[in-house]
């Protein structure tokens, strides 16, 4: 199996690495490696019903496969440099915001047509955020919604099938260099070769990247862990907000330890869902662009950024300490009423039926104060209260927060500005890379590589 390109992975760097390919150059000859499974075989047997929690599939269709965790989200490209992660810094802001942009208009003509773009350009919001201490991000919000995103991805699969070869359900088990400064990736379908490698393996994929910078000597440094809970509320609290903004990212600093808390990934009309990492049950969220598909409830992250310094280095396995503690707790997912997390007492059935907020989720009525450290607790109960005071309901008692949720982050990989490793033609973008922390800059470098690659082949 010769090739001229083969990129691991078939999330969203891979997707739209190969597509620019395609689009650019299609006598390249391009191979596509991914572990999980093609995008109509990925069925998460958890039905609530049957199957009520995680029973350890070999390849986890909700992380897995082709479209990678995104797959299954609720579809926000977020067009920004305030986050989702550090891509300008490579590439520059500029750039990096044309490639957002260039993707938008690739979703839009794969499927996406007709969907809003949302602005915090001009909202009243900031200057009511900034007179209660909260700073909200500009961003301009793409919402395909799971649905939508899902028909963009089976059109862009569509369009790629017959223009490269795809490996699905084939981990590729070792990378190395060739004295000629090609690559050999070894898998089960047997030895594949070529030119430049793109490395695309998301967040799934970081043991997998973390061996393979060892076994390479490709030089890392620890990155970030984001923890927290997932928070359920009524869509009516939240609706000024997301009527107008629909992704609203605020950002706060307590006021007793200085940390910072951040929402995350709204879902107005949304359902909470489980994730897995790593064999770990953690919480997400989604949302369908379908009105027939909208819930009475809007649903978001609330979490606390931790950095670790010289000695420890393994946030990622910080997080999965506490994530294991809540499925140990609950056998997977807690939720908590509000008003028993700050009574000091669990939740249970009883009190769970009592609350005028109907969970989305299947989950664990507990104490959340038995999982999460003091410090991260204690800010996200000071960011529920500022919230507040620009969304007055959510402090309610029957408001619920799910734990635990983590973002975890790939130990951030030694690239220079091409996004290019010590070794010439070997990339490592997306998630896997721990320079971008979502679809739209994950999306934007695999179209930035691609292009990178033509070049130097000219």
């Amino acid at each position: 199996m010769n090739y001229d390109i083969a990129i691991i992975g078939a999330g969203p760097g891979g997707i739209y690495a190969a597509y620019e390919l395609a689009t650019q150059a299609p006598e390249l000859k391009v191979a596509v490696f991914e572990a999980g499974h093609s995008l109509e075989k990925r069925r998460c047997p958890i039905d609530g019903d049957k199957v009520k929690s995680c029973i350890g599939c070999k390849s986890c269709s909700i992380m897995s496969g082709f479209g990678g965790a995104g797959a299954f989200s609720d579809g926000k490209y977020n067009i920004t440099n305030d986050f989702g992660g550090t891509l300008y810094e490579y590439i520059g802001r500029d750039q990096a915001l044309e490639l957002m942009r260039y993707v938008d208009g690739i979703n839009m003509a794969h499927g996406g047509a007709g969907t809003k773009m949302y602005s915090t350009g001009a909202t009243k919001f900031k200057k009511l955020c900034l007179q209660n201490g909260m700073q909200l991000l500009d961003a301009s919000v793409r919402h395909l919604g799971t649905d939508l995103n899902h028909l963009v991805l089976e059109n862009l699969y569509a369009f790629l099938k017959g223009r490269a070869d795809f490996f699905f359900d084939t981990s590729v088990e070792h990378l190395r260099r060739e004295e000629d400064g090609s690559f050999t990736l070894v898998t089960k379908a047997g030895e594949a070769h070529c030119r430049s490698c793109v490395v695309s393996v998301g967040r799934s994929g970081s043991k997998w990247m973390e061996k393979i910078c060892r076994e390479m000597d490709i030089p890392t440094k620890s990155n970030r862990v984001d923890i927290g809970v997932r928070v359920e509320l009524p869509a009516v609290v939240f609706s000024h907000l997301t009527d107008e903004l629909y992704e609203s990212k605020i950002v706060y600093r307590t006021e007793k330890f200085e940390d910072r808390v951040r929402t995350f990934c709204m879902n107005p009309h949304g359902i909470v869902v489980n994730e897995n990492t790593n064999g770990i049950i953690t919480v997400n969220g989604h949302s369908y662009e379908s009105p027939e598909k909208h819930t009475d409830n809007t649903n978001f992250a609330l979490l606390v950024a931790k950095h670790f310094s010289e000695p420890f280095k393994d946030s990622n396995g910080y997080g999965e300490s506490i994530a294991r503690l809540s499925n140990m707790l609950g056998g997977g997912v807690i939720v908590q009423r509000f008003g028993d997390l700050i009574r000091g007492r669990r939740s249970t059935v009883a009190r769970m039926e009592e609350s005028i907020v109907r969970p989305t989720l299947k989950a664990t009525p507990g104490d959340l104060s038995l999982v999460l450290p003091k410090r991260i607790l204690d800010g996200i109960i000071e960011m529920i209260y500022a919230l507040d005071k620009i969304a007055p309901g959510t402090a309610n008692d029957d408001t619920l927060l799910y734990g635990v949720e983590v973002k975890f982050y790939n130990m951030e990989v030694s690239l220079d500005d091409h996004l290019q490793t010590r070794y010439p033609g070997l990339y490592v973008i997306g998630d896997g890379s721990g320079v971008t922390h979502s679809l739209s800059h994950a999306s934007a470098s695999g179209v930035y590589v691609a292009r990178d690659i033509l070049k130097a082949r000219t």
